[in-house]
């Protein structure tokens, strides 16, 4: 049996868990997610807790356990708490902000970058050089702010480029002089 698979999920007050047709609802105070379950999986909702249970031995069933697992609680916690990842525009003139529901990317081409947050993505710009992207589903938020990061890439000489918050860039040592050299 999977380790992450036999841990329960516990569910705060505010949010239900349904399991109905091989679908998992989640229903909270910021929004509802649904998640469809495939193989010989079980959720149970006991008492303010919810057990995945894995109904036969299989290796397939045995990964997808832990993985079911997860993903619900993520899932509870994205309705309860949500989740936000933080990026930063690092280089001499570059900016982000925000016109209507589009961020505006100004990262050294010839033209501004502007991208359109998703159904369900809240995306802000607290400074020029800052942006939080933020929503209820975890994977969904990993990707916007992936693909945000995609548009301009750190580079390893001078660090410019979108970064993650905390994210460190291994510098690389430029060219050197050639003095020396015969």
């Amino acid at each position: 049996m999977s380790r992450i698979g036999k841990m329960s999920i516990a569910v705060p007050a505010g949010v239900s868990v349904d399991f109905k047709d091989s679908v998992v609802t989640v229903k909270g105070a910021k929004g509802t997610l649904t998640q469809k379950i495939t193989g010989a999986i079980d959720v149970k909702n006991e008492g303010g807790h919810v057990q995945v249970v894995a109904l036969d031995e299989l290796q397939q069933t045995n990964a997808l356990h832990g993985l079911y697992r997860a993903i619900i609680a993520n899932m509870v916690k994205g309705v309860s708490e949500g989740y936000s990842k933080g990026l930063e525009v690092k280089g001499v003139g570059w900016k982000a902000a925000m016109q209507g529901n589009k961020l505006v990317l100004n990262v050294g081409f010839s033209h501004p970058v502007e991208f359109a947050a998703p159904e369900g993505i809240k995306i802000e710009c607290p400074s020029a050089t800052e942006i939080t992207v933020s929503g209820i589903d975890k994977v969904l938020v990993g990707q916007v702010a992936a693909d945000l990061r995609a548009i301009r890439k750190p580079e390893p000489y001078h660090g410019y480029g979108i970064r993650y918050k905390g994210e460190h860039i291994e510098h690389k040592e430029g060219k050197t002089s050639g003095k020396g050299k015969k």
